[in-house]
């Protein structure tokens, strides 16, 4: 029998920041681009609460449930063997008390067999990320841009711009890192800002949009993959351009179908 595939865990992450080995993560919110992305290579694999825009088609991530991210979660967990699996934990279910965001994260791990959570926020999340870490649960944080406060922070901005926002970003990094975050994303911010945040942490920061000097890097994989290709960030480079294949695939078969050319012999039972 081939041996068994190892698993990615938190420590090969803080063993990588130490390395000078960069970090490859993407979303993926099913089976099969999970197995996919896995296959691949990627060491991190984000179920993202962005589920609700990019499949759900809804304009924020706001609305998604917590339903939602375990249904979702529970298929990527099917088709992953290697890499870290992190699952969003959506609007509303850790903010309103330490207790319910036990409960929630809890019910999370226990349903999804993810490998950890992500939270947003900084350090008004450390008390809430210290106890979630307190009980065993890996925690991602993410600060910088937070799309659950999308309508707070007027809309989708880059943050840290000011100094004295970029040193607000630089203390949430901290106060989650001594908090037991095992890493961070960075989102939305000055290039300058985020390498200063991965130089003055000792846990990875895996960024997106937040320029060349975080130890990793994150992208929606329907953005890569220039499937969503209504959405246009700065920040996004599209390695395929499958929304093109899909339309002209599809044309394929309808001509196909409606000339008579499917299906032919090939592809029928005779008895």
């Amino acid at each position: 029998m081939p041996p068994a595939t190892k698993r990615v865990t938190t420590l090969d992450l803080l063993a990588w920041k130490r390395e000078g080995r960069k970090i490859v993560a993407l979303t993926a919110y099913d089976a099969l681009f999970g197995r996919l992305v896995d296959e691949a290579g990627a060491d991190v694999i984000l179920v993202g609460d962005s589920v609700n825009t990019v499949l759900a088609g809804q304009p924020t991530t706001l609305s998604a449930t917590i339903e939602q991210m375990i249904y979702h979660s529970r298929m990527v967990r099917a088709g992953v063997e290697r890499a870290l699996l992190i699952v969003d934990m959506p609007f509303l279910t850790y903010q309103v008390s330490i207790e319910e965001a036990k409960r929630n994260v809890g019910r999370v791990m226990q349903q999804t067999g993810a490998n950890g959570v992500k939270l947003e926020g900084g350090a008004q999340m450390a008390d809430t990320v210290h106890a979630l870490v307190e009980i065993g649960v890996p925690v991602m944080g993410h600060v910088g841009f937070t799309p659950q406060s999308v309508h707070a922070l007027g809309g989708a901005r880059v943050q840290g711009r000011a100094p004295e926002a970029a040193e607000r970003i630089v203390a949430d990094a901290r106060a989650l890192e001594d908090a037991g975050a095992f890493s961070l994303v960075l989102e939305l911010m000055p290039s300058g800002v985020a390498a200063r945040v991965t130089r003055e942490t000792s846990i990875p920061t895996i960024g997106i949009g937040s320029g060349p000097d975080c130890d990793g890097q994150v992208l929606v994989l329907h953005d890569m993959l220039g499937l969503n290709d209504r959405f246009q960030a700065k920040f996004v480079r599209a390695y395929a351009h499958l929304a093109d294949d899909v339309r002209n695939a599809v044309r394929a078969f309808g001509a196909d179908v409606r000339e008579g050319r499917y299906p032919d012999a090939e592809h029928s039972f005779e008895r």
